[in-house]
């Protein structure tokens, strides 16, 4: 199992928009960064991510579970 960090703002995908989606998940999208898409799709089912605030609050909100691996 591996760890991995996941940002993003409140205004754009919260904590607690992710937290609502329940098992069910929801995808990532919106990515541009090219290191980071890489890292997306190095992750497995099963992986765990803490999940990040960096510009409102600046601190590690919650921890995810993998659920589904990259996918087109």
């Amino acid at each position: 199992m591996a760890y991995w960090l996941i940002k993003s703002e409140p205004d754009a995908w919260s904590w607690q928009q992710q937290v609502a989606k329940g098992k069910a998940g929801e995808a990532w999208t919106g990515v541009r960064n090219h290191s980071a898409k890489l890292n997306l799709m190095a992750m497995k089912a099963g992986d765990r991510a803490f999940f990040y605030h960096s510009n409102v609050g600046v601190e590690i909100v919650g921890i995810l579970e993998i659920i589904r691996e990259h996918y087109h």
